[in-house]
């Protein structure tokens, strides 16, 4: 179940960041109200999940997937383009996550 609340942290927190794109640095109330409350219910998650997962573990999968996810919004609904170097760094970061997940002995599985 804590891979399910810390999945549901990172949508949440990558919601919030297009939410705090939208808001045009605080000046649209609805993207900063929906931005306030998906992190908050973000950082929720993330610590229910910290009953299972040791918090490097977890803040790296979710800062990882969340970087991610959130180049691939920027990308696709904000129209912020990714050039070579950002693609294969972004593909580093799955990679370190993949590695975390399948390797490491400090996640419980």
């Amino acid at each position: 179940m804590s891979y399910v609340y810390l999945c549901a942290a990172i949508v949440l927190e990558v919601l919030g960041t297009s939410a705090l794109q939208a808001s045009q640095q605080f000046t649209r109330l609805i993207p900063v109200v929906i931005m306030v409350c998906c992190y908050g219910v973000s950082f929720f998650l993330l610590s229910l999940s910290l009953k299972v997962l040791p918090v490097g573990i977890a803040y790296a999968i979710w800062s990882g997937l969340g970087i991610v996810l959130i180049s691939a919004v920027g990308t696709l609904w904000f129209k912020q383009p990714l050039d070579l170097p950002a693609v294969i760094g972004l593909g580093l970061i799955v990679a370190g996550v993949a590695v975390v997940n399948l390797f490491s002995k400090s996640v419980s599985h």
